[in-house]
């Protein structure tokens, strides 16, 4: 359910998340190559329906970056959007399935150390996407998250572009908005309560359209064109705002094709919906858990509901998600705020939301990709050792290089790549005393769970084993053994005696045994 108690919170983070979440789901739909306002239909959704369904209390819900690529080719393959629908409706159904299997369990195989280079690395795509905007240079789309651009371009060369495009006013209002957020977050807010209900960024946003109007009405050179402001789709009437509504057609929905898209869009989204989840719950002040496999369910509901009435796919989204934290934002009813705003907005004020230039919305993403990229977590991941630091940094380069999917299955690679490796190592240990014949008697002792990934460093111990001296083999301790472990120690017996070494092997007692299955009834 969703309490009003921290209103004074939350509706001042809904607000930001609003104007952070408009733009977003505009630019999204154009890159999907669907009508802009089915990304405006999703934003809707993922706000109001989910919010009301999840048990997130910080995540935000929308359309998502990750999925343009195989929405935009789904839409061309299909030839036709309102089948497309139906497929998003499916993908829905199977992801309230997976939520009613339990499959949200998933979510907490990721390690620590790619989660938080997911942040991070979501937050220098954030600085380096948004500085194009910033300079007044719009040429990729809002939510961009892939270094390969619609464009042929990449994400340096997107920067470099930015520099031979720079136009002033956008530079002049970012530099501006940059300087006030600042002054908020590090002065003001700490002096007044007024300055942390009213929130710099919709300070910035204010001031970005006054400005605009100043350009346009007394510096027309410095006015800003159209592609350099939020662009809403405007209805003339009610009924134009309803008939942008669109129903799917079912009547394709038993294809292989449908099905086949369905199925990619549910794990796709489910997946990126569990590790947002996970990023959220690590940036929560409260440190609160997310049960995911509701959010599953959540989200199922949420995509049909948004397939059946003409949105794109929804996922939980990270940078919304942050926004909203780093705004303020205590519990889901500030996500079911913005849902309500962006609903109301694109119904009865969308003139004045185009007026909002990017330049000012880049300032307050600018901000919050730092917020998720700072320094001070580079430095204590670094003294966490390098099996944390080398799959963290791994993954921001990978995610920065590529997508955000791609590159947690990189950091992830890494990740299990030291698992393995201290794996290897934790397998047993050794004791090694002078006996009073004055032979060497060497006491192994294996771990409480030995597996086949063990062979390799029991087996290097073993042969290391001199010839003439006594061995023992402790096992008692081990609750699992892998059979190839087992095969290993009876192979073992043939070697000792050839090398005329004692060899005994201490089991688990059966006075022992009968007391461990009585712990485990």
């Amino acid at each position: 359910m969703i309490s009003i108690k921290e209103i004074k919170n939350d509706l001042p983070a809904g607000i930001v998340v609003f104007l952070v979440a408009v733009p977003l789901c505009l630019g999204i739909a154009m890159a999907s190559g669907a009508p802009l306002f089915s990304g405006i239909i999703a934003g809707i959704v993922g706000g109001i329906v989910v919010s009301l369904i999840s048990g997130s209390q910080l995540g935000v819900s929308g359309p998502a970056a990750g999925l343009a690529v195989i929405v935009l080719n789904a839409i061309e393959d299909l030839g036709n959007f309102e089948v497309f629908l139906a497929a998003v409706f499916l993908a829905g159904v199977i992801q309230l399935a997976l939520g009613f299997l339990k499959a949200g369990s998933i979510g907490y195989y990721f390690p620590t150390s790619v989660i938080k280079g997911m942040l991070a690395g979501i937050g220098v795509i954030i600085i380096l996407k948004q500085i194009p905007h910033a300079f007044g240079y719009d040429g990729d789309y809002e939510g961009d998250v892939h270094f390969i651009q619609p464009d042929g371009g990449n994400t340096f060369t997107g920067l470099f572009d930015a520099l031979n495009y720079i136009t002033p006013a956008a530079l002049i209002i970012s530099v501006l908005s940059l300087g006030i957020l600042i002054l908020w977050d590090q002065v003001l807010s700490k002096k007044s309560k007024v300055f942390q209900l009213i929130q710099g960024p919709l300070v910035v946003v204010v001031l970005g359209i006054i400005l605009n109007v100043v350009f346009s009405n007394y510096y027309p050179q410095l006015a800003l064109a159209p592609n350099h402001l939020v662009e809403l789709p405007v209805a003339e009437s009610i009924g134009g705002f309803v008939s942008q509504f669109t129903t799917p057609d079912f009547s394709r929905i038993l294809s292989y094709e449908v099905w086949f898209l369905a199925g990619t869009i549910a794990i796709v989204a489910s997946l990126e919906t569990l590790l947002c989840l996970e990023a959220t719950d690590k940036l929560d002040p409260y440190k609160r858990i997310s049960p995911a496999n509701r959010e599953l369910k959540a989200q199922g509901i949420g995509n049909m509901v948004s397939g059946l009435i003409g949105g794109l796919p929804i996922t939980q989204v990270i940078v919304r998600s942050s926004a909203n934290i780093q705004s303020g934002g205590r519990t889901k009813l500030s996500a079911f705020i913005h849902g309500l705003l962006i609903l109301a907005s694109v119904a009865f004020i969308p003139g004045i939301l185009n007026m909002i230039p990017l330049a000012s919305l880049a300032a307050i993403l600018l901000v919050v990709g730092y917020k998720l990229a700072k320094p001070a977590l580079f430095k204590s991941m670094y003294r966490t050792g390098y099996n944390q630091f080398l799959p963290f940094i791994i993954t921001i380069i990978a995610i920065v290089f590529t997508d955000l999917l791609t590159g947690i299955g990189i950091g992830m690679a890494v990740a299990v790549f030291f698992i393995l490796k201290n794996s290897y190592h934790v397998s047993h240990y050794t004791e090694v005393v002078k006996t009073p014949a004055g032979k060497q008697r060497h006491h192994v002792v294996l771990a409480q769970e030995v597996t086949f990934l063990n062979k390799g460093n029991i087996l290097d111990t073993l042969r290391k084993i001199p010839a003439d001296s006594e061995l023992e083999i402790d096992i008692s301790k081990s609750a699992v053994i892998d059979q190839d472990v087992k095969e290993l120690i009876e192979d073992f017996r043939e070697t000792a005696k050839n090398k005329n070494i004692a060899l005994t092997v201490k089991e688990m007692s059966d006075e022992e045994i009968a007391q461990e299955k009585q712990i485990n009834v």
